[in-house]
């Protein structure tokens, strides 16, 4: 259906992309991997008017690798309002906590049934807080679809950040201001 284009070609046209291809010709691009070491990327050709940046941040762990914590997996399995509510602590810098959180979480959930209407809004404030890509699709269809296994991923990305999720925001912050102001204890040295 389209003509072949050899892979020297293919560079020649990728390294010049300010000019067009000769018509007929279609170029190979390798599109960015959304999880894992990046990927080479060669964008199509685009106007020098109309270029978007590409996202340089990842998620730590794929969507679907639940089993990595197998304990939160299990908790959030049967309990998602517990995993919900330390996520919207952390996510939301302790202006709630993750009792109010995981209530509002969990009243949704049982009077609705929709609380990933509500969880799909954090997976959206930890993006633009990381910079992270809408991978692997948008995030009211992630949690829509996958509402357990975004949880499992949001909560080991905070995890894989540096947060102990099960101490809270307060208790994070309060972590990272002794390990600043306070200089290690090294043992007195002896013959």
């Amino acid at each position: 259906m389209y003509p072949h284009i050899n892979e020297s070609e293919s560079e020649t046209y990728a390294a010049h992309s300010h000019s067009h291809p000769p018509p007929g010709y279609v170029l190979q691009a390798v599109h960015p991997s959304y999880y894992g070491p990046p990927q080479p990327y060669v964008s199509p050709y685009i106007s020098n008017s109309t270029r978007v940046p590409v996202r340089t941040q990842r998620w730590s762990t794929g969507l679907c690798r639940c089993l990595d914590d197998p304990g939160n997996c299990l908790v959030t399995c049967f309990c998602p309002c517990i995993t919900f509510g330390m996520i919207a602590e952390i996510v939301d810098k302790g202006t709630s906590t993750c009792t109010c959180g995981g209530t509002i979480y969990g009243t949704l959930l049982a009077l609705t049934g929709l609380a990933c209407l509500y969880s799909c809004s954090y997976r959206s404030k930890l993006r633009a807080e990381y910079d992270l890509p809408e991978a692997p699709c948008m995030d009211c269809l992630v949690h829509f679809c996958c509402e357990t296994c975004a949880l499992c991923q949001e909560y080991r990305e905070l995890k894989n950040r540096g947060f102990d999720m099960s101490i809270g925001w307060e208790a994070n912050m309060e972590r990272q201001r002794q390990g600043v102001t306070v200089a290690p204890i090294t043992p007195a040295m002896t013959r």
